[in-house]
């Protein structure tokens, strides 16, 4: 039940392409652990330790990417293919 409360339905997608806050949250907070993984950079030390840590500056570009993109999810292809597989 908790993949289902955590996973994105094409009518989150919908809300936000259409600007609905409350949907383009949901995509930021389903996202959020894998942007940090994207943001995680490992830093070799002096000593010949390696220190990993969240680059959050970096981490805030990749969120900013992903908040300019969402206006342009291709609905009518998803669509499509949703309507093509239903036939």
């Amino acid at each position: 039940m908790e993949e289902q409360q955590n996973s994105l339905t094409y009518e989150i997608i919908k809300a936000a392409v259409a600007g609905e806050k409350w949907a383009t949250e949901k995509i930021m907070a389903y996202y959020d652990d894998y942007m940090t993984e994207l943001a995680t950079v490992e830093e070799k030390q002096s000593d010949g330790s390696v220190k990993s840590y969240v680059d959050e500056d970096l981490k805030q570009e990749i969120a900013l990417k992903l908040l300019e993109e969402i206006p342009n999810f291709p609905l009518e292809e998803a669509e499509r293919i949703a309507g093509g597989e239903t036939d």
